[in-house]
């Protein structure tokens, strides 16, 4: 039976899973010991993971694979991947190493803008505000110096502040619209701190403008945060080679394997339900790199779907074209992340990870993120359009199969053979380790 507590947040860990397991479980002791087995043998690193969040009971692992033989602008890369879906580092190295022999991928920053707005309610006047805007901008920046000094010393800091009157959707809505440059960082932090001091700023001043009325200088602000779309902070990443090349098949020629795979990639630049589907797949490749790399894959997640939606149409964020006897795949796509700052510093697997990069800038890795997506995408829609999903997917899916039926090392080296050469269906699998059993 499910009971409140007060004070949970001022219990020890050990008293905090006491009342979990007590509270949620009919073994406490087994679930207990569930538990423990996930802490660090290490005290000092499971402090470190015991203080990134709170109310911590224990640490809950992804695997953490690597794909090797990533050929980025003539640089050969291993990209670390944290991820729990079979298959798809997998399919991310076999993507690798058919492109490593075709000139390998391309990738180039187009923009690295970020957002940030200050949210308020202003009831009186526009041309006023307008006024006020104007005579106020150049202290919004001066009061939030001792925030930007430092990112201003580096190249970074505030590109603008623009007045964006929002009442047609909202009333009395408008918007302090602010870019930035953030640099190796992601940003998250200088930037909702800049942002809170230009709200406190510009409702401090419109008590003294002159112009407004004793309604008009209370201003209300509603709230002063980033925002995790960021259309102006792009990358491109892509892949050609003559169409000759492109089909391993002896049976099928690189130009029907071109036209096929077009076909595929029109789909989902036109049907939603398709387009969901293919860009999930591009994010098994990139939430796996930002997750490994200490970056916040949710933040990513939203503005790429935010972006695949810019059109009015949910649509691909991938495309694919042949022209000229050359099939090219390309994808131009958001990417806020950063090397610096966050658990960048502070996780050593990430630490680990970024080093394996050749500790790259946020640039760098920007590129590196958008070649996995890529990477990913050519591979599901090339196993799709010829010999489907499921067939490489299961393979690698075999093995949790084993797990969940507690198969012992000779029966998975045994059943392991034998899906070589059949189909792997969980049905399959049961009735086959049942045979083998009896």
């Amino acid at each position: 039976m499910s009971k409140t507590i007060s004070g949970f947040s001022k219990l020890s860990k050990s008293n905090k899973i006491d009342w979990i397991v007590d509270t949620y479980f009919s073994n406490a002791e087994d679930a207990k010991t569930i538990l423990k087995q996930y802490w660090n043998t290490n005290d000092k690193l499971q402090q470190l993971h015991d203080e990134f969040i709170e109310n911590t009971i224990t640490n809950y692992y992804l695997p953490l694979g690597v794909a090797p033989n990533f050929l980025i602008n003539d640089t050969l890369y291993t990209i670390p991947m944290a991820i729990e879906e079979s298959s798809v580092v997998a399919a991310a190295s076999k993507a690798a190493k058919f492109w490593l022999d075709r000139g390998g991928f391309k990738a180039s920053v187009l923009s690295t803008t970020k957002i940030g707005q200050v949210h308020f309610i202003y009831d009186g006047n526009f041309e006023k505000l307008k006024s006020f805007f104007n005579q106020v901008k150049p202290n919004l920046i001066k009061e939030a110096e001792g925030i930007t000094k430092n990112m201003t010393k580096r190249g970074g800091g505030i590109l603008d502040i623009e007045l964006r009157d929002k009442t047609v959707e909202l009333p009395s809505y408008y918007q302090l619209h602010v870019s930035f440059e953030t640099l190796d960082a992601m940003g998250a932090n200088f930037i909702n701190s800049c942002l809170e001091q230009f709200a406190k700023t510009f409702k401090t001043e419109a008590l003294t403008f002159d112009l407004f009325s004793a309604e008009e200088k209370q201003i209300e602000i509603i709230m002063s945060i980033l925002s995790n779309y960021v259309p102006d902070c792009l990358v491109r990443a892509e892949v050609s080679c003559p169409v000759e090349d492109l089909s391993e098949d002896p049976n099928v020629s690189g130009e029907a394997f071109a036209r096929k795979f077009i076909q595929a990639v029109n789909i989902a630049e036109i049907e939603p339900y398709r387009a969901v589907t293919h860009n999930k797949g591009v994010m098994n490749g990139i939430d796996a790199v930002v997750l490994a790399t200490g970056n916040d894959f949710r933040a990513i997640e939203a503005g790429v779907h935010a972006y695949a939606s810019r059109n009015g149409r949910y649509s691909s964020l991938s495309h694919a074209q042949l022209e000229n006897g050359i099939f090219k795949f390309w994808i131009e796509i958001p990417l806020a992340l950063g090397t610096v700052g966050g658990l960048t510093g502070l996780h050593p697997l990430v630490k680990l990870a970024l080093e394996m990069l050749h500790q790259p800038s946020a640039k760098e890795l920007m590129k590196i993120v958008a070649v996995a997506g890529l990477a990913q995408n050519f591979a599901a829609l090339r196993s799709l359009t010829t010999t489907g999903i499921q067939q490489g997917h299961m393979k690698m899916h075999l093995m949790n199969i084993l797990n969940q039926c507690g198969a012992n090392d000779a029966e998975k080296t045994h059943l392991v053979a034998h899906f070589q050469k059949h189909a792997v269906t969980h049905n399959a699998v049961i009735e086959k380790l049942k045979i083998l059993r009896s």
